[in-house]
Protein backbone atom coordinates (compact mmCIF):
# COMPACT_ATOMS: atom_id res chain seq x y z
CA UNK A 1 0.00 0.00 0.00
CA UNK A 2 2.83 2.54 0.91
CA UNK A 3 4.53 2.11 -2.51
CA UNK A 4 0.92 3.54 -4.36
CA UNK A 5 1.97 7.11 -2.31
CA UNK A 6 4.33 8.09 -4.16
CA UNK A 7 2.94 7.94 -7.68
CA UNK A 8 -0.30 9.28 -6.51
CA UNK A 9 1.09 12.48 -5.31
CA UNK A 10 3.34 12.61 -8.40
CA UNK A 11 0.19 12.35 -10.33
CA UNK A 12 -1.49 14.69 -8.32
CA UNK A 13 1.12 17.28 -8.87
CA UNK A 14 1.39 16.74 -12.47
CA UNK A 15 -2.49 17.10 -12.53
CA UNK A 16 -2.44 20.19 -10.89
CA UNK A 17 0.21 21.47 -12.99
CA UNK A 18 -1.39 21.01 -16.52
CA UNK A 19 -4.88 21.89 -14.78
CA UNK A 20 -2.87 25.54 -14.03
CA UNK A 21 -3.82 28.10 -16.59
CA UNK A 22 -2.80 31.54 -15.86
CA UNK A 23 0.75 32.07 -16.18
CA UNK A 24 3.37 32.02 -13.32
CA UNK A 25 5.16 35.51 -13.37
CA UNK A 26 8.94 36.27 -12.57
CA UNK A 27 10.81 39.71 -12.22
CA UNK A 28 14.02 39.85 -12.20
CA UNK A 29 15.32 42.90 -11.49
CA UNK A 30 18.81 43.91 -11.24
CA UNK A 31 20.03 46.86 -9.38
CA UNK A 32 21.61 49.59 -10.82
CA UNK A 33 22.39 48.10 -14.10
CA UNK A 34 23.52 50.56 -16.88
CA UNK A 35 21.68 50.05 -20.58
CA UNK A 36 25.45 49.08 -21.91
CA UNK A 37 26.48 46.65 -19.13
CA UNK A 38 25.50 43.96 -20.77
CA UNK A 39 26.68 41.62 -24.16
CA UNK A 40 23.40 42.50 -25.15
CA UNK A 41 23.29 45.35 -27.15
CA UNK A 42 20.20 48.14 -26.52
CA UNK A 43 21.78 50.49 -28.85
CA UNK A 44 21.94 50.06 -32.89
CA UNK A 45 24.87 48.29 -32.68
CA UNK A 46 27.01 46.24 -30.50
CA UNK A 47 29.80 48.53 -28.92
CA UNK A 48 33.08 48.49 -27.09
CA UNK A 49 31.08 48.38 -24.06
CA UNK A 50 28.99 45.55 -24.71
CA UNK A 51 32.22 43.57 -25.57
CA UNK A 52 33.58 43.86 -22.30
CA UNK A 53 30.84 42.01 -20.26
CA UNK A 54 29.68 38.06 -20.66
CA UNK A 55 25.72 37.95 -20.73
CA UNK A 56 25.09 34.71 -22.20
CA UNK A 57 21.91 33.64 -20.58
CA UNK A 58 20.74 38.06 -21.33
CA UNK A 59 21.61 36.70 -24.68
CA UNK A 60 19.55 33.38 -24.41
CA UNK A 61 17.17 35.74 -23.19
CA UNK A 62 16.28 37.81 -25.54
CA UNK A 63 16.57 35.32 -28.31
CA UNK A 64 14.05 33.58 -27.17
CA UNK A 65 11.83 36.70 -26.02
CA UNK A 66 11.66 40.09 -27.00
CA UNK A 67 13.78 43.44 -26.56
CA UNK A 68 13.22 46.85 -25.45
CA UNK A 69 15.39 49.48 -26.38
CA UNK A 70 13.65 52.00 -24.87
CA UNK A 71 12.59 51.02 -21.25
CA UNK A 72 12.51 53.49 -18.42
CA UNK A 73 12.58 53.41 -14.42
CA UNK A 74 13.09 56.08 -12.22
CA UNK A 75 16.51 57.86 -11.51
CA UNK A 76 17.31 55.08 -8.42
CA UNK A 77 15.54 52.34 -6.51
CA UNK A 78 13.24 52.76 -4.09
CA UNK A 79 11.00 54.99 -6.44
CA UNK A 80 11.59 52.31 -9.36
CA UNK A 81 10.37 49.25 -6.63
CA UNK A 82 7.41 51.30 -5.54
CA UNK A 83 6.15 51.99 -8.72
CA UNK A 84 6.53 48.17 -10.00
CA UNK A 85 4.23 47.55 -6.64
CA UNK A 86 1.61 50.01 -7.33
CA UNK A 87 1.75 50.84 -10.67
CA UNK A 88 2.21 54.66 -9.80
CA UNK A 89 4.17 56.96 -11.45
CA UNK A 90 6.76 58.80 -9.12
CA UNK A 91 5.30 62.06 -9.35
CA UNK A 92 1.80 60.37 -7.63
CA UNK A 93 3.36 58.14 -5.66
CA UNK A 94 5.97 60.81 -3.57
CA UNK A 95 8.69 58.28 -2.96
CA UNK A 96 11.15 60.36 -4.96
CA UNK A 97 14.75 59.09 -3.77
CA UNK A 98 15.92 56.10 -1.86
CA UNK A 99 14.09 55.36 1.69
CA UNK A 100 16.82 54.43 4.98
CA UNK A 101 15.56 55.41 8.45
CA UNK A 102 12.13 56.13 9.39
CA UNK A 103 11.58 59.90 9.09
CA UNK A 104 15.12 60.21 7.96
CA UNK A 105 16.19 62.47 4.49
CA UNK A 106 19.41 60.22 3.28
CA UNK A 107 20.57 63.02 1.37
CA UNK A 108 19.55 65.93 3.19
CA UNK A 109 22.94 68.10 4.54
CA UNK A 110 23.18 71.49 5.84
CA UNK A 111 25.79 72.17 3.38
CA UNK A 112 23.59 71.66 0.21
CA UNK A 113 22.45 74.97 -1.35
CA UNK A 114 18.84 73.87 -1.67
CA UNK A 115 16.65 72.14 0.94
CA UNK A 116 14.79 68.82 0.60
CA UNK A 117 10.87 69.50 0.24
CA UNK A 118 8.51 66.87 2.18
CA UNK A 119 8.68 63.49 0.17
CA UNK A 120 7.35 59.92 1.16
CA UNK A 121 10.42 59.42 2.88
CA UNK A 122 9.36 56.23 4.81
CA UNK A 123 8.03 54.57 1.52
CA UNK A 124 5.08 51.72 0.99
CA UNK A 125 2.95 51.23 3.94
CA UNK A 126 0.35 48.79 3.76
CA UNK A 127 -1.96 50.70 6.40
CA UNK A 128 -3.33 54.40 5.88
CA UNK A 129 -1.77 57.06 8.50
CA UNK A 130 1.65 56.56 8.54
CA UNK A 131 3.79 60.03 7.99
CA UNK A 132 5.73 60.25 4.60
CA UNK A 133 4.14 56.99 3.21
CA UNK A 134 1.84 56.16 0.21
CA UNK A 135 -0.71 54.00 1.19
CA UNK A 136 -1.82 52.12 -2.14
CA UNK A 137 -2.78 48.63 -2.91
CA UNK A 138 0.26 46.41 -3.35
CA UNK A 139 1.17 44.29 -6.69
CA UNK A 140 1.79 40.85 -4.14
CA UNK A 141 -1.54 41.11 -2.78
CA UNK A 142 -3.63 41.40 -5.66
CA UNK A 143 -1.65 38.57 -7.22
CA UNK A 144 -1.89 36.51 -3.11
CA UNK A 145 -6.07 36.70 -3.94
CA UNK A 146 -5.79 35.70 -7.32
CA UNK A 147 -4.70 32.47 -5.57
CA UNK A 148 -0.59 33.16 -6.85
CA UNK A 149 1.93 31.97 -4.18
CA UNK A 150 3.82 35.27 -3.82
CA UNK A 151 7.83 34.88 -3.24
CA UNK A 152 10.00 37.95 -2.98
CA UNK A 153 14.32 36.88 -3.07
CA UNK A 154 16.75 39.66 -2.74
CA UNK A 155 16.86 43.06 -2.40
CA UNK A 156 13.34 44.85 -1.20
CA UNK A 157 13.77 48.45 -0.25
CA UNK A 158 9.92 49.43 -0.68
CA UNK A 159 10.15 50.79 3.12
CA UNK A 160 12.41 52.89 5.51
CA UNK A 161 13.57 51.01 8.72
CA UNK A 162 11.01 50.97 11.11
CA UNK A 163 7.87 50.86 8.94
CA UNK A 164 5.95 47.75 8.51
CA UNK A 165 6.79 48.46 4.80
CA UNK A 166 10.53 47.56 5.65
CA UNK A 167 9.46 43.77 5.75
CA UNK A 168 7.76 41.75 2.20
CA UNK A 169 5.57 39.54 4.14
CA UNK A 170 3.49 42.98 4.95
CA UNK A 171 3.29 44.01 1.11
CA UNK A 172 1.46 40.73 -0.03
CA UNK A 173 4.08 37.93 0.05
CA UNK A 174 3.82 34.58 1.22
CA UNK A 175 7.46 34.19 1.63
CA UNK A 176 10.44 36.38 1.80
CA UNK A 177 14.11 35.34 1.38
CA UNK A 178 16.49 37.94 2.27
CA UNK A 179 14.44 41.10 1.86
CA UNK A 180 14.45 43.70 4.03
CA UNK A 181 14.67 48.02 3.91
CA UNK A 182 18.03 47.78 3.32
CA UNK A 183 19.02 48.79 -0.28
CA UNK A 184 22.56 47.24 -0.84
CA UNK A 185 24.15 44.59 1.06
CA UNK A 186 27.16 44.85 3.54
CA UNK A 187 29.19 42.29 1.99
CA UNK A 188 28.38 39.80 -0.97
CA UNK A 189 30.45 37.22 1.02
CA UNK A 190 29.21 34.04 2.90
CA UNK A 191 32.56 33.58 4.54
CA UNK A 192 31.25 37.13 6.32
CA UNK A 193 27.84 35.97 6.53
CA UNK A 194 26.90 38.44 4.39
CA UNK A 195 27.25 41.04 7.40
CA UNK A 196 25.83 39.38 10.32
CA UNK A 197 29.19 38.68 11.85
CA UNK A 198 30.78 41.57 11.93
CA UNK A 199 32.22 43.35 14.99
CA UNK A 200 30.02 45.93 14.99
CA UNK A 201 26.31 45.30 14.12
CA UNK A 202 25.65 46.05 10.32
CA UNK A 203 22.01 47.74 9.46
CA UNK A 204 22.62 46.39 6.26
CA UNK A 205 23.22 42.81 6.91
CA UNK A 206 20.86 40.39 4.93
CA UNK A 207 18.47 38.50 7.12
CA UNK A 208 18.07 35.09 6.82
CA UNK A 209 20.33 32.99 4.45
CA UNK A 210 21.84 31.23 7.82
CA UNK A 211 22.72 27.78 6.17
CA UNK A 212 25.09 30.08 3.95
CA UNK A 213 27.04 31.53 6.88
CA UNK A 214 30.90 31.29 6.97
CA UNK A 215 30.71 29.51 4.19
CA UNK A 216 32.86 29.96 0.93
CA UNK A 217 29.67 31.43 -1.52
CA UNK A 218 28.87 34.51 -2.93
CA UNK A 219 25.14 36.61 -1.82
CA UNK A 220 24.24 35.84 -5.61
CA UNK A 221 24.79 32.28 -5.79
CA UNK A 222 23.61 31.63 -1.79
CA UNK A 223 20.28 33.53 -3.21
CA UNK A 224 19.85 32.00 -6.64
CA UNK A 225 19.98 28.12 -4.78
CA UNK A 226 17.95 29.24 -2.15
CA UNK A 227 14.75 30.87 -4.58
CA UNK A 228 15.02 27.41 -7.12
CA UNK A 229 14.57 25.33 -3.75
CA UNK A 230 11.52 27.27 -2.72
CA UNK A 231 10.52 27.49 -6.38
CA UNK A 232 10.89 23.95 -6.47
CA UNK A 233 8.81 23.44 -3.63
CA UNK A 234 6.08 26.27 -4.51
CA UNK A 235 5.36 24.62 -7.99
CA UNK A 236 4.55 20.84 -6.47
CA UNK A 237 1.48 22.58 -5.27
CA UNK A 238 -0.11 23.29 -8.39
CA UNK A 239 -0.89 26.98 -8.07
CA UNK A 240 0.58 30.23 -10.28
CA UNK A 241 3.45 31.96 -8.34
CA UNK A 242 4.80 35.16 -8.46
CA UNK A 243 8.36 35.52 -8.12
CA UNK A 244 9.79 39.23 -7.15
CA UNK A 245 13.81 38.65 -7.84
CA UNK A 246 15.42 41.36 -6.85
CA UNK A 247 19.13 41.12 -7.13
CA UNK A 248 21.58 43.07 -4.80
CA UNK A 249 23.99 43.13 -7.56
CA UNK A 250 25.46 45.16 -9.06
CA UNK A 251 24.76 47.74 -5.99
CA UNK A 252 27.91 48.48 -4.28
CA UNK A 253 29.89 47.63 -2.46
CA UNK A 254 32.02 46.61 -5.68
CA UNK A 255 33.13 43.18 -4.72
CA UNK A 256 34.92 40.72 -7.06
CA UNK A 257 32.92 37.48 -7.35
CA UNK A 258 36.43 35.23 -7.78
CA UNK A 259 34.35 32.53 -9.74
CA UNK A 260 34.57 35.32 -12.99
CA UNK A 261 36.85 37.86 -12.07
CA UNK A 262 39.86 36.43 -13.83
CA UNK A 263 38.94 36.58 -16.78
CA UNK A 264 38.39 40.67 -16.78
CA UNK A 265 41.80 40.82 -14.84
CA UNK A 266 43.15 39.17 -18.10
CA UNK A 267 41.20 41.63 -20.49
CA UNK A 268 42.90 44.49 -18.50
CA UNK A 269 40.11 45.69 -16.88
CA UNK A 270 41.38 47.74 -13.23
CA UNK A 271 40.71 46.43 -9.68
CA UNK A 272 36.74 47.77 -9.62
CA UNK A 273 35.90 47.39 -13.11
CA UNK A 274 37.21 44.04 -13.17
CA UNK A 275 34.54 43.60 -9.85
CA UNK A 276 32.12 45.33 -11.89
CA UNK A 277 32.30 42.77 -14.44
CA UNK A 278 32.45 39.80 -12.22
CA UNK A 279 29.30 41.13 -10.35
CA UNK A 280 27.58 41.13 -13.61
CA UNK A 281 28.61 37.55 -14.46
CA UNK A 282 27.25 36.51 -11.56
CA UNK A 283 23.70 38.26 -11.62
CA UNK A 284 23.89 36.58 -15.76
CA UNK A 285 24.58 33.09 -14.09
CA UNK A 286 21.29 33.34 -11.89
CA UNK A 287 19.48 34.56 -14.39
CA UNK A 288 20.45 31.12 -16.29
CA UNK A 289 19.82 28.67 -13.20
CA UNK A 290 16.50 30.41 -13.25
CA UNK A 291 15.61 29.47 -16.57
CA UNK A 292 16.92 25.79 -16.40
CA UNK A 293 15.35 25.53 -13.53
CA UNK A 294 11.99 26.31 -15.73
CA UNK A 295 12.90 24.62 -18.38
CA UNK A 296 13.44 20.94 -16.06
CA UNK A 297 10.48 21.66 -14.75
CA UNK A 298 8.24 22.23 -17.76
CA UNK A 299 7.54 25.57 -16.55
CA UNK A 300 8.79 27.48 -19.21
CA UNK A 301 5.91 28.18 -21.66
CA UNK A 302 3.41 28.99 -19.09
CA UNK A 303 6.15 31.59 -17.17
CA UNK A 304 6.26 35.40 -18.07
CA UNK A 305 9.47 36.34 -17.41
CA UNK A 306 10.98 39.76 -17.26
CA UNK A 307 13.91 41.13 -17.10
CA UNK A 308 14.80 45.05 -15.49
CA UNK A 309 17.34 46.93 -14.06
CA UNK A 310 15.63 49.57 -11.11
CA UNK A 311 17.79 52.60 -12.47
CA UNK A 312 20.66 54.15 -15.08
CA UNK A 313 24.13 52.36 -14.06
CA UNK A 314 26.79 54.15 -11.76
CA UNK A 315 29.17 56.27 -13.89
CA UNK A 316 30.29 59.39 -11.62
CA UNK A 317 31.27 57.09 -8.51
CA UNK A 318 32.31 53.97 -7.37
CA UNK A 319 33.12 52.67 -11.13
CA UNK A 320 36.33 52.33 -12.34
CA UNK A 321 38.13 53.35 -15.48
CA UNK A 322 36.85 57.05 -17.01
CA UNK A 323 33.88 58.63 -15.28
CA UNK A 324 30.68 59.36 -16.97
CA UNK A 325 31.74 57.20 -19.60
CA UNK A 326 29.75 53.53 -19.03
CA UNK A 327 26.57 54.42 -20.13
CA UNK A 328 27.43 56.01 -23.20
CA UNK A 329 26.25 57.08 -25.89
CA UNK A 330 23.23 57.50 -23.16
CA UNK A 331 24.65 60.45 -20.90
CA UNK A 332 25.13 60.55 -17.55
CA UNK A 333 23.77 58.01 -15.26
CA UNK A 334 22.48 57.08 -11.75
CA UNK A 335 20.54 59.54 -10.02
CA UNK A 336 20.45 62.27 -13.44
CA UNK A 337 17.54 62.70 -15.61
CA UNK A 338 19.31 62.46 -18.77
CA UNK A 339 19.04 59.13 -20.31
CA UNK A 340 21.85 57.36 -19.24
CA UNK A 341 19.77 57.82 -15.29
CA UNK A 342 16.49 56.58 -16.73
CA UNK A 343 16.81 54.75 -19.29
CA UNK A 344 17.34 50.23 -18.50
CA UNK A 345 17.58 47.38 -20.16
CA UNK A 346 14.55 45.05 -20.32
CA UNK A 347 14.04 41.75 -22.30
CA UNK A 348 10.18 40.25 -21.70
CA UNK A 349 10.30 36.20 -21.98
CA UNK A 350 6.19 35.49 -22.50
CA UNK A 351 5.83 32.47 -25.02
CA UNK A 352 2.92 32.63 -27.05
CA UNK A 353 3.03 36.09 -27.15
CA UNK A 354 5.92 37.87 -26.98
CA UNK A 355 7.80 36.60 -30.71
CA UNK A 356 11.36 35.20 -30.24
CA UNK A 357 14.23 37.17 -31.27
CA UNK A 358 12.25 40.17 -31.42
CA UNK A 359 13.48 44.06 -30.72
CA UNK A 360 10.60 46.56 -29.69
CA UNK A 361 11.54 50.58 -29.60
CA UNK A 362 7.80 51.13 -27.80
CA UNK A 363 8.35 53.50 -24.86
CA UNK A 364 7.32 51.66 -21.63
CA UNK A 365 8.50 52.44 -18.15
CA UNK A 366 8.53 50.43 -14.57
CA UNK A 367 4.77 51.38 -13.63
CA UNK A 368 3.64 49.53 -16.71
CA UNK A 369 4.24 46.26 -15.11
CA UNK A 370 1.89 46.68 -12.59
CA UNK A 371 -1.30 46.84 -14.83
CA UNK A 372 0.85 43.70 -17.30
CA UNK A 373 1.51 41.30 -14.65
CA UNK A 374 -2.15 41.54 -12.91
CA UNK A 375 -3.94 40.99 -16.90
CA UNK A 376 -2.03 38.11 -17.60
CA UNK A 377 -2.84 36.81 -14.23
CA UNK A 378 -6.45 37.35 -15.20
CA UNK A 379 -7.00 40.19 -12.40
CA UNK A 380 -9.02 42.51 -14.76
CA UNK A 381 -10.45 45.27 -12.78
CA UNK A 382 -8.29 45.59 -9.40
CA UNK A 383 -10.29 46.62 -6.61
CA UNK A 384 -7.24 49.38 -5.91
CA UNK A 385 -6.35 52.91 -3.31
CA UNK A 386 -4.53 54.12 -6.20
CA UNK A 387 -5.04 55.68 -9.50
CA UNK A 388 -3.14 53.61 -11.52
CA UNK A 389 -1.01 55.58 -14.21
CA UNK A 390 0.53 52.12 -15.98
CA UNK A 391 -0.39 51.11 -19.09
CA UNK A 392 -0.83 47.05 -19.70
CA UNK A 393 2.21 46.09 -22.03
CA UNK A 394 0.57 43.37 -23.65
CA UNK A 395 -0.78 44.72 -26.80
CA UNK A 396 2.77 45.90 -27.50
CA UNK A 397 4.35 43.38 -26.90
CA UNK A 398 1.97 41.33 -29.12
CA UNK A 399 2.17 44.09 -32.27
CA UNK A 400 5.79 44.47 -31.26
CA UNK A 401 5.55 48.56 -31.01
CA UNK A 402 3.47 50.50 -28.73
CA UNK A 403 2.19 54.11 -28.62
CA UNK A 404 4.39 56.72 -30.30
CA UNK A 405 3.77 59.62 -28.57
CA UNK A 406 3.09 58.11 -25.09
CA UNK A 407 3.87 60.85 -22.10
CA UNK A 408 5.97 59.71 -19.17
CA UNK A 409 6.95 62.30 -16.02
CA UNK A 410 9.68 62.18 -13.51
CA UNK A 411 10.52 64.15 -10.24
CA UNK A 412 13.63 64.63 -8.17
CA UNK A 413 14.06 67.12 -5.77
CA UNK A 414 17.16 66.16 -4.22
CA UNK A 415 20.37 67.09 -4.24
CA UNK A 416 23.92 64.89 -4.38
CA UNK A 417 27.18 67.04 -2.78
CA UNK A 418 30.01 66.80 -4.52
CA UNK A 419 28.73 64.91 -7.85
CA UNK A 420 29.20 65.92 -11.77
CA UNK A 421 27.56 68.77 -12.95
CA UNK A 422 24.79 66.51 -14.94
CA UNK A 423 23.68 65.64 -11.17
CA UNK A 424 20.92 68.16 -10.05
CA UNK A 425 17.44 68.33 -8.79
CA UNK A 426 15.34 68.40 -11.83
CA UNK A 427 11.45 67.30 -12.91
CA UNK A 428 11.18 65.31 -16.79
CA UNK A 429 8.41 64.79 -18.57
CA UNK A 430 9.25 62.27 -21.81
CA UNK A 431 6.74 62.86 -24.79
CA UNK A 432 7.23 60.18 -28.12
CA UNK A 433 10.75 60.96 -28.75
CA UNK A 434 10.70 64.61 -27.19
CA UNK A 435 12.54 64.77 -23.68
CA UNK A 436 12.08 68.14 -21.46
CA UNK A 437 14.18 69.00 -18.53
CA UNK A 438 13.40 71.18 -15.65
CA UNK A 439 16.78 72.30 -14.00
CA UNK A 440 15.74 73.14 -10.33
CA UNK A 441 19.00 74.73 -9.48
CA UNK A 442 19.19 76.51 -12.52
CA UNK A 443 15.66 77.34 -12.94
CA UNK A 444 15.93 76.76 -16.61
CA UNK A 445 15.05 74.15 -19.24
CA UNK A 446 16.44 71.53 -22.17
CA UNK A 447 14.55 69.67 -24.50
CA UNK A 448 16.13 67.00 -26.72
CA UNK A 449 14.74 65.18 -29.56
CA UNK A 450 16.58 61.47 -28.45
CA UNK A 451 15.25 60.21 -31.52
CA UNK A 452 17.92 62.55 -33.05
CA UNK A 453 19.76 63.25 -30.28
CA UNK A 454 20.88 59.70 -28.04
CA UNK A 455 23.20 61.33 -26.13
CA UNK A 456 21.39 64.79 -25.36
CA UNK A 457 24.01 66.99 -26.71
CA UNK A 458 21.97 69.47 -28.28
CA UNK A 459 19.47 71.92 -26.51
CA UNK A 460 16.56 72.86 -28.48
CA UNK A 461 14.84 75.16 -26.07
CA UNK A 462 17.44 77.63 -28.35
CA UNK A 463 15.49 76.86 -31.50
CA UNK A 464 12.22 78.47 -32.45
CA UNK A 465 10.47 74.73 -32.68
CA UNK A 466 11.87 73.90 -29.67
CA UNK A 467 11.09 77.37 -27.90
CA UNK A 468 7.26 76.50 -29.15
CA UNK A 469 6.85 72.67 -28.21
CA UNK A 470 9.32 73.00 -24.89
CA UNK A 471 6.76 76.05 -23.72
CA UNK A 472 3.40 73.38 -24.51
CA UNK A 473 5.15 70.79 -22.62
CA UNK A 474 6.32 73.11 -20.06
CA UNK A 475 2.72 73.35 -18.99
CA UNK A 476 1.92 70.42 -19.12
CA UNK A 477 4.89 69.13 -17.06
CA UNK A 478 3.61 72.19 -14.49
CA UNK A 479 0.02 70.50 -14.63
CA UNK A 480 1.46 67.12 -14.13
CA UNK A 481 3.40 67.93 -10.73
CA UNK A 482 0.69 70.02 -9.50
CA UNK A 483 -1.79 67.19 -9.85
CA UNK A 484 0.67 64.93 -8.00
CA UNK A 485 0.92 67.62 -5.94
CA UNK A 486 5.19 67.10 -6.39
CA UNK A 487 7.22 69.41 -3.75
CA UNK A 488 9.77 71.20 -4.91
CA UNK A 489 13.07 71.86 -3.45
CA UNK A 490 13.79 74.90 -0.65
CA UNK A 491 15.86 77.96 -1.36
CA UNK A 492 17.69 77.77 1.82
CA UNK A 493 18.46 81.33 1.40
CA UNK A 494 14.57 82.90 1.33
CA UNK A 495 12.74 79.65 2.86
CA UNK A 496 10.28 79.62 -0.12
CA UNK A 497 9.74 76.42 -2.28
CA UNK A 498 10.87 77.25 -5.53
CA UNK A 499 8.62 77.58 -8.33
CA UNK A 500 6.62 75.08 -10.97
CA UNK A 501 7.87 75.29 -13.90
CA UNK A 502 4.76 77.03 -15.28
CA UNK A 503 6.01 80.20 -13.10
CA UNK A 504 9.30 80.44 -14.77
CA UNK A 505 9.63 83.63 -17.37
CA UNK A 506 10.68 81.85 -20.96
CA UNK A 507 13.38 83.69 -22.33
CA UNK A 508 13.50 84.26 -25.88
CA UNK A 509 17.30 84.14 -27.14
CA UNK A 510 19.61 81.54 -26.87
CA UNK A 511 22.01 83.57 -25.28
CA UNK A 512 20.39 83.31 -22.19
CA UNK A 513 21.32 80.06 -21.83
CA UNK A 514 18.79 77.46 -21.11
CA UNK A 515 16.45 79.86 -21.45
CA UNK A 516 14.58 79.68 -18.32
CA UNK A 517 14.49 83.01 -15.76
CA UNK A 518 17.75 84.32 -14.49
CA UNK A 519 18.36 83.18 -10.97
CA UNK A 520 19.56 84.65 -8.11
CA UNK A 521 23.04 84.65 -6.56
CA UNK A 522 22.36 81.40 -4.18
CA UNK A 523 20.86 79.26 -6.94
CA UNK A 524 23.21 79.95 -9.82
CA UNK A 525 26.72 78.83 -6.78
CA UNK A 526 25.07 76.14 -6.18
CA UNK A 527 25.69 74.45 -9.35
CA UNK A 528 29.10 75.39 -8.68
CA UNK A 529 29.13 73.57 -5.17
CA UNK A 530 28.05 70.33 -7.62
CA UNK A 531 30.97 70.87 -10.39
Amino acid sequence: MKRCILPLLLLVATYGLAQQKTPNIILFLVDDMGWQDCSVPFHTTITEQNKIFRTPNMERMSRQGMKFTQAYANQNCTPTRVAIMTGMNEVNHGVNSWTFNRDQNPEESPKLPLGIPQWNMNGLSPVDGVPNTIHATTLASLLKSAGYVTIHSGKAHWGAYGTLGSNPLNLGFDINIGGSAAGQPSTYYGLDSFGNNLPKPNIRAVPGLQEFWGKDIFLTEALSQKTIRTLDSVASQGKPFYLNYGQFAVHTPIQGDKRFIQHYYDLGLDTTEARYASLIEGMDKALGDLMDFLERKGLEKNTLLVFMSDNGGLTDVARGGRKNQHNLPLRSGKTSGYEGGLRVPMIVRWPGVAAAGSTNEAIVAAHDLFPTFLKAAGVQHPVVLQKVDGMDMRPWVERGRGAPMRKLYWHYPHVSLGRGSDLFPFSVMREGPWKLIYNHLTLGFELYNTQDDLGEAHNLMGTAEGRKRGSRMVKELDKALRTGRANMPIDKKTGLALPYPAAIRMATSPRDGNLGVRCHPNIVNSRKLLS
